[in-house]
């Protein structure tokens, strides 16, 4: 007889924001993964795209399938090939985007996706910290491929994203300005930015000139005005707009969806192509190794993200979905187990 565990699931995509609890096996597993106990995992946006489908081109799942992205967690088993772990270590990670299931009490994930959880953070914060830090390291080192010196704008920046995205591009010596609401103000400055932008008494695409990049965090209503802003051969990533083509070939995808992506995207990078700018859409991918030079900038800057107080289990996922989807979380949305 197989231990059961309790998992929020979907069985089919729907416009319906709704997951059910089952009681479902606990995992198996192979050589090369870690079976995680999981303490806390946080719900992202990414949820709402997943359980309607809008991401089924990217990652389509096979169902029943166990939602949630980010978690923290204790090492309960290792495989065979798996030394950097034991038993016992308390472990932050995204999971593999083709293997979810953080909404669970046990998950198995690849030893290869996960890292030692950071010194300064508990389970519950340390479970909002792997998507956002993971998005913007890839978005500056691999997209953006930003250099010491240059200069980057986050609109909307001042929320849980730029929280990680201010010092990671300050410790890779860039130029951050951001744009937000005036309570954050301080708190961005005092995270590294060296300029901040009160929307409420100024738009920046009156103050801002030639900048190198944008990472865009709040979707195609503000793509114009921030191609406005940034210089000849600079580069503008969206973490909402959508896929284009060039996000197709780098991700190793078919023909027929580089074809499909071309035409989703291709008013974008018609629009970007005649400012002379490049436009990238990145979809956040699990890397351990990646997480190890996080979690040293985290520890080093004491990096704490913001957590909305409301006490959820997994019990409570509905509600949890809801504010996520609906709300005004202050914070990172966070179950715990």
């Amino acid at each position: 007889m197989k231990t059961l565990m309790k998992a929020a699931q979907i069985t089919k995509y729907s416009k319906n924001i709704h997951a059910q609890v089952n009681d479902i096996p606990i995992p198996e597993i192979d050589d090369n993964e870690v079976l995680v106990k999981v303490k806390a995992a946080a719900v992202n946006p990414l949820e709402m795209l997943i359980i309607t489908g809008s991401v089924k081109l990217i990652q389509d799942y096979e169902m029943p399938l166990t939602l949630g992205n980010e978690l923290t967690g204790i090492v309960e088993k290792v495989g065979e090939n798996v030394h950097e772990f034991k038993v016992g270590d308390s472990i932050y990670t995204r999971l593999p985007i083709e293997k979810i299931g953080a909404f669970a009490e046990y998950v198995a994930v690849d030893a290869a996706a996960i890292w030692h959880l950071p010194k300064n953070l508990d389970y519950v914060t340390g479970a909002a910290a792997p998507l956002t830090g993971l998005t913007a390291f890839q978005g500056l080192t691999e997209e953006l491929e930003a250099k010491k010196e240059q200069t980057v704008f986050i609109p909307g920046g001042s929320g849980s994203f730029g929280q990680m995205a201010v010092p990671i591009a300050k410790e890779m010596g860039l130029k951050v300005i951001v744009s937000g609401g005036p309570s954050a103000k301080e708190k961005t400055l005092n995270a590294g930015a060296d300029q901040y932008i009160d929307y409420t008494k100024e738009n920046y695409w009156e103050i801002l000139d030639k900048v190198d990049f944008v990472i865009d965090t709040l979707g195609a209503d503000e793509f114009e005005r921030e191609l406005s802003i940034i210089k000849s051969g600079g580069r503008l990533l969206s973490l909402r707009t959508g896929p284009n083509k060039q996000f197709a070939i780098d991700g190793g995808f078919p023909k027929w969806k580089q074809i499909l992506f071309g035409l989703v995207g291709a008013k974008f990078d018609r629009k970007a192509k005649k400012q002379a700018v490049q436009y990238r859409f990145l979809f956040v991918r699990a890397d351990g190794k990646q997480l190890e030079k996080i979690t040293n900038i985290i520890e080093e800057n004491n990096i704490v993200p913001a957590i909305d107080p409301t006490n959820f289990t997994i019990d409570n996922i509905n509600e949890a979905l809801n504010l996520v989807a609906n709300g005004h979380p202050k914070g990172k949305v966070v179950i715990k187990f």
